[in-house]
């Protein structure tokens, strides 16, 4: 095939800092055709700072009138699962920015519909493609933890709570730093675990600081109309056993300013993520495992190149449809959790 034609949906911080400029860079391999965003100036003033030939305000449009082969859905969560399913059923590959989607029912009906048309969906799950995790994923795989029977997640921001965009809106978004920051830290999770299955949620969310004036290390927020959790705790528990500690904020009050992290705890040896760390037991003493010379992190660069190269050779994605659906069950549990005030079966 010639150029792989790509269209972006929502141009936003996320789309001009990430999306665009590794597309540019493949500029060999990729052609951006189009974009599309309902702020008709944003959207002219994109397409002209990139060269891009067209500009639209409904991605529909976008969609009928350019012969696409592969999009971006950067828009607030409410729209991923439209977006994606119409630019699949127009016959695109497509990668969708974290999370999935607003619900476990939506993340399952885009799965169906890729399956139907025969096109890629992944996602722009990036940690994964960090030096960080991919090193330790070569520990897990060659059995150095042993088990994995526990792990922490840290998502943590003293006064993170972003001050642009949508996210203090649960209506588009779903909800605050557990499916913003906490899904990424997730993921990460779950990807080192091997993707157990979830059995049983258990969380409890808090409005305490967001709602109120206050310090913003991310820039001042409308506290007036802010919808979402500030900070978020759950417990999962898998099939196989299995357990997982989750904390999550854009709001607490902590020493640090921020914190992302993941700690695996396995019968032969547990694990730190950021920075990666080891710690076992060998020839009768305990021992610390440092790993001192990782490569640049280029994560970004590497997981939507990943996709560039998955539409262009029809490899399967790293990020699959069927991952994705067991993270967005995940987090519809912590949330369906939270509002009941018990545990919920997954």
């Amino acid at each position: 095939m010639g150029k792989l034609k790509v269209g972006i949906i929502g141009t936003g911080q996320i789309a001009e800092t990430t999306h665009l400029p590794v597309y540019l860079k493949r500029g060999a391999e990729v052609e951006v055709m189009a974009v599309a965003d309902p702020n008709r100036e944003r959207a002219r003033q994109v397409a002209a700072d990139y060269g891009i030939p067209h500009f639209f305000t409904d991605y529909r449009e976008m969609l009928d009138a350019c012969a696409l082969d592969a999009v971006s859905v950067c828009t607030p969560n409410k729209f991923h699962a439209p977006a994606a399913m119409a630019a699949l059923r127009a016959g695109c590959h497509v990668l969708v920015e974290k999370p999935p989607a607003l619900t476990a029912a939506e993340a399952d009906a885009m799965a169906q519909t890729a399956r139907e048309q025969g096109k890629i969906l992944t996602f722009n799950f990036q940690y994964r493609f960090s030096p960080e995790v991919e090193t330790l994923k070569r520990f897990v795989e060659a059995g150095e933890l042993g088990e994995i029977y526990a792990a922490s997640v840290r998502a943590l921001r003293r006064r993170g709570i972003p001050g642009w965009g949508s996210f203090t809106n649960k209506e588009l978004q779903g909800g605050g730093p557990l499916i913003d920051i906490g899904v990424h830290m997730l993921d990460v999770a779950l990807y080192l675990m091997g993707y157990p299955e979830p059995q049983v949620a258990l969380a409890t969310t808090y409005q305490k600081i967001g709602n109120r004036p206050g310090v913003g290390l991310m820039g001042p927020w409308d506290y007036a109309h802010f919808s979402v959790e500030d900070s978020a705790f759950g417990m999962l528990r898998f099939k196989n056993g299995a357990t997982l500690i989750l904390q999550s904020s854009f709001a607490l009050n902590i020493k640090e300013k921020s914190l992302m992290n993941v700690d695996l705890y396995g019968d032969r040896g547990g694990a730190t993520v950021f920075p990666p760390q080891v710690y076992q037991e060998k020839h009768g003493t305990l021992v610390d495992l440092t790993m001192p010379y990782l490569p640049a992190d280029d994560r970004y660069e590497r997981s939507i190149g990943q996709f560039i190269d998955c539409c262009l050779t029809g490899k399967a994605p790293l990020c699959t449809m069927e991952e994705a659906l067991v993270l967005q069950r995940i987090i519809d549990g912590f949330y369906t959790s939270a509002a009941a005030g018990k545990a919920v079966e997954l």
